[in-house]
């Protein structure tokens, strides 16, 4: 079988890349030896955030009486919501597969390798075949990664697609990582009335984030119930008459915290073995598949996206590359940039952000300012009950032009595009500021903090200078 485009992996990168090829008129073959739609859809994105929704309805229902309302005697079912969670997944697989069979592509189940740079053996429950490809696009995601920890292979031990997979909430769970997978997994345990502690090796939690809103994030955290322990190291896990024990170094000492659950947050890897990678000749390492701007790896017509590639593990960033790969692939010139991916986590509030930190502008030795306006001040927010957080911005000192923009608050993920596009196309915060945003609406909170960076906030008190 011989095919334009094949594509190795059905995630967000893998299915878009082999849509946009036949898109563009290709043969294209589709290979996954899972189910479409990859981690994002079936172990990440979707099914965390299905359950989070769950879980931010159950928290409205309990503050009811703020709102002049009356509940009583509420209960949530836990077995419900994540059956809930599996139909909306199997939902929008069955989307995807209905779109990859309307643009005539052929899908594989099944495992494939290289057996040269056009030509890939397919292994299906049915035996194994040949393919013959001219350009190939490696999708193949990643996988949670493990610990060195004595115990990490325990029962009670489990990683982020296990805990999607639970009967019941947990007593109590230690979260091993204070990344984006360890602190929604938090949010969404303690809502359901789990006591969770988390465990960070670094000085702060969530250590891609602002720091000013780690801070903040921090507060709101403990306020919700969750222990945090940063700067720690996990010495062991041991077994408990019930559940375990986490063995940890605070640097003031060995502490034990005993838990039913311990979930294992501490980051993906790349997922690049068994893909004959050597007879092709894709060079590759530990930390993925390298490739150029237009994510081609050192090998003519073989492209690598999205996980895989080990550089920005998000779901748009894998579609994005995955349209950048297969455009190139059926012979026109696109680039990949990664100067303006937003990234969110989606907490209680929800954290947003693009382009620089404070951490990074400084880093770089850049002249810049920055502007903050807190939604305690915005009208919306307040009708809403969701006070809690700020936007804000890091601009160019000299022209104002957008660096950064970092949201902790309600609708941050849907917020943050405003900065996305502003940074993309090299806006600047009078662009923002001077552009009419309706009103009541969260939005104003974006227009506000762009003020600030020339001129004066008009809906926040303005700061007396400390003498």
């Amino acid at each position: 079988m011989s095919y334009d485009v094949a594509v190795i992996g059905g995630g967000p990168g893998g299915y878009v890349a082999a849509i946009r090829a036949a898109q563009l008129g290709g043969k294209v073959l589709l290979v996954e030896k899972e189910n479409m739609g990859g981690v994002c859809l079936n172990r990440g994105c979707i099914p965390t955030k299905t359950l989070l929704k769950s879980a931010e309805k159950w928290e409205d229902l309990k503050r009811c009486a703020e709102f002049g309302l009356k509940a009583e005697n509420i209960s949530f079912d836990f077995a419900a919501i994540m059956e809930r969670k599996n139909k909306v997944v199997a939902g929008l697989r069955g989307g995807i597969e209905q779109l990859v069979k309307s643009n005539d592509i052929t899908v594989m189940r099944g495992a494939a390798a290289f057996t040269g740079a056009n030509n890939l053996a397919v292994t299906t429950e049915s035996g194994r075949e040949t393919v013959e490809a001219a350009k190939i696009i490696i999708a193949t995601g990643s996988v949670p990664s493990g610990i060195p920890v004595p115990g990490r292979d325990l029962p009670a031990v489990v990683t982020s697609d296990d805990l999607l997979e639970l009967a019941e909430v947990p007593k109590s769970m230690v979260v091993i990582g204070a990344g984006v997978v360890g602190v929604e997994f938090s949010a969404v345990m303690r809502a359901f009335g789990c006591e969770v502690t988390i465990v960070e090796m670094l000085p702060t939690i969530l250590p891609m984030v602002d720091g000013e809103l780690v801070k903040r994030m921090g507060l709101s955290l403990r306020k919700q119930g969750i222990k945090t322990i940063a700067g720690a190291k996990v010495m062991a896990i041991e077994e408990a008459a019930e559940g375990v024990v986490v063995k940890v170094d605070t640097g003031k000492g060995v502490q034990e915290f005993p838990a039913e659950k311990v979930l294992i947050a501490a980051g993906r890897r790349p997922v690049t073995e068994g893909l004959g990678l050597e007879a092709a000749g894709v060079a590759y390492d530990r930390k993925g598949i390298p490739v150029n701007e237009r994510m081609e790896t050192n090998i003519p017509g073989i492209y690598a996206i999205g996980d895989v590639t080990g550089q920005s593990m998000l779901a748009h960033t894998a579609s994005t590359a995955g349209m950048v790969a297969a455009e190139n692939a059926m012979g026109q010139r696109s680039i990949m940039d990664y100067g303006a991916i937003p990234s969110c986590i989606f907490t209680a509030p929800e954290i947003a952000m693009v382009g620089l930190t404070e951490e990074e502008a400084t880093a770089r030795q850049l002249t810049f300012k920055t502007s903050k306006f807190n939604f305690a001040a915005n009208g919306k927010a307040v009708t809403m009950g969701e006070t809690d957080g700020l936007v804000k911005i890091i601009a160019e000192a000299d022209t104002g032009k957008l660096l950064g923009m970092h949201i902790l608050g309600p609708h941050a993920s849907d917020l943050i595009m405003e900065g996305a596009l502003a940074i993309k196309n090299s806006l600047t915060a009078k662009d923002i500021a001077h552009t009419v945003h309706p009103h009541p609406t969260l939005s104003e909170t974006v227009m506000e903090s762009a003020h600030g960076i020339f001129g004066d906030i008009i809906h926040q008190a303005k700061m007396k200078p400390r003498r």
